[in-house]
């Protein structure tokens, strides 16, 4: 018997990938005033690096909920002045761009 008759072909009952979660299932993490929400994964929030790029916490399931609670408001500053910083300087590289062309 080959190696690929040993295989059986894929049928409709079998499932390579879990299906999507239902939007109940994902945790939401209200901020201080209470006056937003913010949903998350189980892989955590996302990180703005300082070049622009997009990563995660790695050890985002290992950490305690005050630990998560932390590092979220935290991050949540900390993105939202990377992404003012890079609007900034995108309009400034705008700016500049129109003032070469003329």
């Amino acid at each position: 018997m080959s190696a690929s008759e040993s295989k059986s072909p894929l049928t409709d009952n079998d499932h390579l990938l879990p299906a999507p979660s239902s939007e109940h299932d994902v945790p939401k993490l209200d901020t201080e005033n209470g006056s937003a929400s913010l949903k998350y994964d189980a892989l955590g929030p996302i990180v703005i690096n300082s070049d622009g790029t997009l990563s995660r916490i790695t050890n985002w399931p290992s950490m305690t909920s005050a630990e998560r609670t932390r590092t979220f408001r935290v991050l949540l500053a900390r993105n939202q002045i990377r992404l003012t910083t890079m609007e900034e300087i995108e309009k400034q590289g705008a700016a500049s761009e129109q003032t070469d062309a003329k």
